[in-house]
Parts: structure tokens; sequence; C-alpha cells
């Protein structure tokens, strides 16, 4: 059962003109009693940092692990997927405003204890439970505790994250994570400053630290918007510093931008572009460029980084050629391919199954 949705937090520190500093995240939100910070969900009660939306959701949903997307992370899987309220970005081109920008977290509608989450994704055969919809790190109590009951029970835990986080909370939160898709908006502070009201160094700084001092299988998304983010010469620097960096292994995601929120004036990407951007990074060493948001099939299927043989055919979500074998290497030459596979893919398809958890796992009840 969940008593309350608000519960005391760790990461704060009080500031001598009475006001209370919240260090989650480098935004640093600094406030009097009473006060929320822009992610809306961590706010200041009596001089003290709490998060108000502990235990409720923005809605549950059974996904294929490829849509986070994951095209390396227990491949053709099912994953149960949830988020609550709020973001610490400001990002005029969120295609989850609905959610991210919620002030209201009375419209968070259902509910549910980390033991509930875990039981319901055991039950629906789910290999995984992600953390998405919303940024995790501003609800990361909540998240930590569905992760460590999700480990009690053998299932992982994907996070997707702009990866805007400080440097002690994020060692914490990501102790309890296997796999992260990290949102890469732009490569330059221009971009991260005038768009998504942040900066890009502490996105680095989290990308070097899970590739460097963690177990964390991550994957990169870059939303590619016309005449913002996709110049070549950008997209050559972005995916040079990945591959030095990060390593060849790292998949990059292009995926294509829809005019929403604050940028309805902005077109859609060309499918042109995406294709540049994926080649780009090919040339430039990156092992597994992908596509998204389009329909051009070579940018949905992975390759063999040696000797160019498909190793995994997609449609959409869909799994429709599997050339690994139980080792995860290439059966033709051997070659390792990069991720967390099974011995067998899954077959979830591209199903996509919203539920209500209060309908499964009976034996544990919901607040």
């Amino acid at each position: 059962m969940i008593e309350s949705t608000v519960v005391p937090t760790k990461y704060w520190h009080s500031l001598s003109d009475g006001r209370v500093q919240c260090d989650v995240c480098p935004r640093e939100c600094k406030l009097h009693d009473g006060q929320q910070g822009l992610c809306f969900v961590r706010a200041n009660q009596d001089g003290k940092i709490v998060l108000t939306s502990y235990g409720r959701s923005s809605g549950y949903c059974v996904d294929p692990i490829e849509k986070k997307p994951l095209n390396h992370f227990l491949c053709g899987t099912p994953v149960l997927s949830f988020g609550t309220a709020g973001c610490n970005l400001a990002c005029k081109f969120c295609q989850n405003w609905d959610i991210s920008k919620s002030r209201e977290i009375d419209t968070l509608a259902d509910a549910a204890s980390p033991e509930k989450i875990a039981l319901v994704a055991k039950e629906l055969n789910c290999n995984s439970v992600a953390f998405t919809y919303n940024d995790p790190i501003v609800f990361m109590e909540y998240a930590i505790d569905v992760a460590r009951a999700c480990h009690a029970k053998n299932i992982k835990t994907v996070a997707v994250s702009s990866g805007y986080m400080c440097a002690e909370p994020r060692k914490e939160f990501y102790n309890y994570i296997d796999a992260a898709n990290i949102d890469l908006k732009a490569f330059t502070d221009d971009f991260y400053h005038k768009i998504t009201g942040s900066h890009l160094q502490p996105v680095l700084d989290t990308l070097l630290y899970l590739k460097h001092e963690t177990n964390v299988w991550i994957e990169l998304t870059t939303l590619i918007i016309p005449d913002k983010n996709d110049s070549e010469k950008e997209l050559k620097e972005m995916t040079k510093w990945v591959v030095e960096n990060l390593g060849p292994d790292v998949p990059m995601h292009f995926t294509a931008f829809h005019p929403d929120w604050k940028m309805m004036d902005v077109p859609a990407t060309p499918l042109a572009t995406l294709i540049k951007a994926r080649k780009i990074a090919i040339d430039n060493g990156v092992h597994y460029a992908y596509t998204g948001n389009v329909d051009y099939k070579l940018g949905e299927n992975t390759y063999c980084h040696a000797c160019g043989l498909r190793l995994i055919a997609r449609d959409r979500y869909k799994l429709t050629e599997w050339k690994l074998d139980d080792s995860g290497s290439c059966i033709k030459c051997g070659a390792a391919c990069a991720g967390v596979f099974d011995k067998k893919p899954g077959n979830w398809g591209n199903k996509r199954l919203p539920i209500q958890l209060s309908h499964y796992a009976s034996s544990i009840a919901t607040s």
C-alpha cells in the first residue's frame, strides 16, 4: 500500500537566505517554503525537499523494448512502461508535454506500490520495466524502489532520460538501472540553452559516467530538428565524440521530428536528413546507427560491423530475421554484436497493451 504520495528526499541543502536548493539536477532550483521546482514534482515543504508524486503514474503500457528505443537489449521482449508527471527540462519540442509539463498531480490516475508493479510485470511476462514518458530522475526515489522490487523478481530496469543529472544522485540512481536510452538532443550548448533550457556538458558527463564507471547498457537518441541540430558539421562532431569517448559499439538512433508543443511552426524532418545523419555516423565509425519515426528499412536493421551481414531485421518493432548465435555473435564471421541478448529473441512484435494495474496481481493491493 502507498500511504502517501509525498516522501522525503536527500539531495538538497539549506541556503543562508532561508531557501532550500534541490541538488538532483544542474538546474539547482532554489525554493522558498511551498514552492515547486521547475520539474513541478519536487518541492520545498517545511524547509525540506520532498517528492510529491511517489506511487502515482500517468498510466501503464506493455511495449516492445525496441520502442524505448533499445535495439540491443533483450530484443523482441515486452517491457512494462510507465511515467509520472513533471520534467526538469523545458524542451520546446516536447512530444509528451501533456505528461511532462503537467502541474496537476491529481491527473495521475493510476497508483501502485513498487511491489505491485514488479508483481504485475512478472504476471505479464515482461522481461523489464521502463521508467519513461517523463524523465525518471525527477521521481528517482520511486524509481529506485520500483527497481529494487523488480530486481528481486529477476526483472530488469530501463531508464529513458535526458541525462541531465548531478553526479551524486546519478551514481545512486544508475546503481539500480540495467539499460538506459539517453537523449543526446544536440551537440551545441546553444541548442540546449535556447530550446531545452539546460546545458550540454552535464549530459556528456552522464554519458561518460555510464560508459566508463557502470555496467549499464546505453543507447543514444537524437531527435533531428530541421535547421536546429541537423547540420553536417554538428552531426560529424557529435558522432566523432561518441566514437572517441564512448566507443563505436554504442548504438545511435536518429529520429524524425514532428511539429508539437511550442514548435508547431517547424516542419517535420525529411527522410533524407535522417539517412544523411545515419551515413555520417557510420562513416565516423559508429557500428550501429538507426533511423526512427520513419519508414526506412535499412535504418531499422542491425548489421554486422565486421562482415556486413544483416543480423537482425525489423518491421517497425517486430523482429523478422535473427542471425546471432547463442553468444550474441554473427553466425557468418563470428564477430560479437554489442548488446545484452538472450539466447533466443522474444516475439512480442508491434503490440502495444495499455493496462490498469488493478486488473492484475490481485494478491497485492493498490492504493
